[in-house]
């Protein structure tokens, strides 16, 4: 079993990362680093939770770039 401490997404949460997310690029820059409706169409926190949650995807793409943005700090 790998340890977890090596997981950039260990102990973080998806409302975590969507909000240091949203307050680092707002919702125009998500929007244009990840196309789905939910940052485009009267976006807020809990909307887009409810679809990433439901979207394996969309997910995987939110956790890409919650690790890049905080690998480039």
């Amino acid at each position: 079993m790998p340890d977890s401490s090596h997981d950039p997404l260990h102990g973080v949460t998806l409302e975590a990362m969507l909000v240091e997310l949203q307050a680092r690029y707002g919702w125009d820059g998500l929007a244009q680093r990840i196309d789905i409706r939910c940052f485009k169409s009267e976006p807020s926190i809990k909307s887009s939770l409810t679809f990433l949650r439901r979207t394996p995807w969309a997910r995987e793409k939110v956790e890409a770039l919650f690790v890049r943005m905080r690998q480039s700090r």
